[in-house]
């Protein structure tokens, strides 16, 4: 799953348990649903990740992708912390993001036996999640 800043899900490849996440970074960048304009010369696309994504392949499609990765392992990032305490982790929306789909009953436990009705179920998850990042003046539940 690929998710901005604020956590709200990008793109989201599903795959069978036994598959390493290394090995679906080329179609979770290829899926991104909405694609982002061209940033201005001061601000480039960063992509961070964690320690599984240090591996010289998964950096080249990264790149390919026209992202500057941002990984580190967990030594690194624990020196880094005992140097600044009060920097925060840059990759907890992820996590977060895998939460809030985890509050899903239906997608925690897989009963769907075809991955169309599945990949559907997520894909109404991560708008439903998408909606409730908008701010608006009134609320759309409640009135």
């Amino acid at each position: 799953m690929l998710v901005d800043g604020r956590g709200v899900p990008l793109s989201r490849v599903v795959t069978g348990a036994n598959r390493h996440d290394v090995t679906q970074l080329e179609p979770v960048l290829a899926a991104i649903m909405v694609e982002r304009p061209s940033p201005p010369i001061r601000r480039h696309k960063h992509l961070c990740a964690d320690a599984g994504y240090t591996g010289a392949p998964a950096l080249k499609v990264i790149e390919e992708h026209g992202y500057i990765p941002h990984v580190k392992d967990r030594g690194q990032e624990a020196n880094e912390l005992k140097r600044t305490p009060d920097k925060k982790a840059r990759r907890w929306v992820v996590e977060v993001a895998h939460s809030w789909f985890n509050r899903f009953r239906k997608l925690l436990v897989r009963y769907e036996k075809l991955d169309r009705s599945f990949l559907a179920l997520n894909h109404l998850a991560a708008s439903i999640i998408a909606l409730r990042k908008v701010k608006l003046d009134v609320n759309i539940i409640y009135g």
